[in-house]
């Protein structure tokens, strides 16, 4: 009992804001050394949880208030209807993939542009741009054509590493053409329009596209050994290619479609092309077996996405309770810089956190604190335009389309870069003489392709609130 006391005596002498730094810290120490960001971000919430209410209520009281706050997250956030669109946007990308039509698709975009220097290369990026309009998942979608554009690649004399870094740096596009998961975690973090900023990543993914694949074309034109162009098709051979890719084109229409002219919520949109691509797969001739596969990687990803975000929102609760958002918020709009060059510090601390985390776990455990602050920056009233040029909504899609593109670069850069192994993995799965190391090196060169697309969001912010500004 005495040793209780003591404790509290101790808690009381202790700043939140301090206790909350020092937690934050440790939380990202478990993540670096390999914690499951969910398993931290709980634990460090939980933690902080404790000692906050132990210090206002005493050990006791404090430590069964705490369970009680943290027994409540799971149930009152699983519950969100917006959380609903998450499966079935993940479920059409696997529905699309186990029906095969993801080789069409491939093919369709090979036979027409595969004339061009590293014309399968080109292929590649534009075949995952339509993959990830019905996919939502980056993982997935590296998954998948690391299956099918890769062997294909190397049949045709391209450099193993070079068609290994197409793969890998096209399936980030999942994360911004919608319907992309991590912009709906992002919409729902930080309680803004979902059906927005679904339409708002949609230009923004296209420029994304165009630009890698400029990239591809310029890399195979000054070093042909990369990637030569594959011909040999004919007018009437790309025509006849296009009725294979037209599901997954249709659903496209349909999702953006819908939402774009208000005839049904992002939920009911994804749940609509769910049900379409599963009609489709079902008069392909998919059979029980392969909608089983479907199902059950669709579960497997958003058991994973809804853990994590139970975690980190149980670190978010602490967060709130410490104060430590508003704090950050009120020192970054009291710097005396111009707002762009705040910006660029938040954006190259996200270059420096995407070395050590996955994008959606580091967007979850990072926006509590950074959006606040770049709204805090902007500093629009009402309707106005603040210091960014733009009104408060403005910005908060404007942002979170920048920062989901950050989250990208994490996704092809070491020692992290969740789909260089994803596709390292597939590429050694099938035998294929590729190492972790020949990916990151093979899609190192899209970094600055990255860096050019985030430069020209940042310089035209149009291009991200064009369709979101038309509703």
């Amino acid at each position: 009992m005495d040793a209780l006391i003591d404790m509290k005596a101790l808690l009381e002498g202790v700043d939140v804001f301090t206790m909350s730094l020092w937690l934050s810290g440790l939380l990202l120490v478990l993540v670096v050394i390999g914690v499951r960001v969910a398993f931290a971000a709980a634990f460090i919430g939980f933690l902080g949880l404790c000692l906050f209410f132990m210090q206002k209520q005493g050990f006791d009281r404090g430590l069964v208030t705490a369970m009680k706050t943290v027994g409540q997250i799971p149930h009152s956030k699983a519950t969100q209807y917006a959380l609903s669109l998450i499966p079935t946007f993940i479920l059409i990308g696997y529905l699309a993939y186990y029906a095969g039509l993801t080789r069409y698709l491939f093919e369709a975009a090979k036979r027409w542009v595969g004339w061009v220097p590293g014309g399968l290369g080109v292929a590649t990026v534009f075949a995952t741009a339509g993959f990830a309009a019905v996919s939502g998942a980056s993982v997935a979608t590296s998954a998948v054509f690391a299956r099918i554009a890769i062997p294909e690649m190397l049949r045709e004399g391209y450099d193993k590493r070079f068609a290994a870094g197409v793969v890998a740096a096209g399936g980030t596009l999942a994360s911004l053409i919608p319907p992309s998961a991590i912009l709906v975690i992002y919409a729902i973090i930080v309680e803004q329009s979902v059906g927005k900023l679904l339409l708002a990543g949609f230009l923004p993914g296209m420029v994304s596209a165009l630009i890698y694949g400029g990239l591809v074309i310029g890399l195979a034109k000054i070093r042909p050994s990369l990637g030569p162009a594959v011909g040999g098709y004919s007018w009437g051979d790309r025509f006849r290619a296009l009725p294979g890719a037209m599901p997954i084109l249709l659903v496209v229409f349909i999702i953006v479609y819908s939402i774009y002219f208000g005839w049904a919520t992002p939920t009911e949109a994804g749940a609509l092309g769910a049900g379409v691509v599963l009609a489709m797969a079902v008069w392909q001739g998919m059979r029980f077996g392969q909608l089983k596969g479907a199902l059950m990687e669709a579960a497997k990803l958003t058991v994973m996405i809804f853990a994590m975000i139970w975690g980190v929102l149980i670190y978010v609760r602490y967060l709130g309770f410490a104060k430590l958002p508003d704090a950050f918020a009120t020192f970054i709009a009291g710097l005396d810089y111009p707002p762009y060059l705040i910006l660029l510090a938040i954006l190259l601390a996200y270059v420096v956190l995407g070395m050590f985390m996955d994008a959606i776990g580091m967007l979850i455990l990072t926006l509590p604190v950074t959006f606040p602050a770049v709204m805090a920056l902007n500093g629009g009233v009402g309707g106005e335009p603040g210091s960014l040029g733009m009104t408060n909504e403005e910005a908060a899609i404007w942002f979170g389309i920048i920062v989901v593109k950050m989250a990208e670069l994490c996704l092809i850069t070491p020692p992290i870069g969740l789909n260089c192994f994803v596709v390292a993995g597939v590429a050694q799965d099938a035998k294929m003489d590729i190492s972790v190391s020949d990916v990151f090196r093979g899609a190192s060169p899209f970094f600055v392709a990255d860096v050019i697309t985030v430069a020209v969001l940042v310089a035209f912010p149009g291009i991200v609130l064009f369709l979101p500004g038309l509703l």
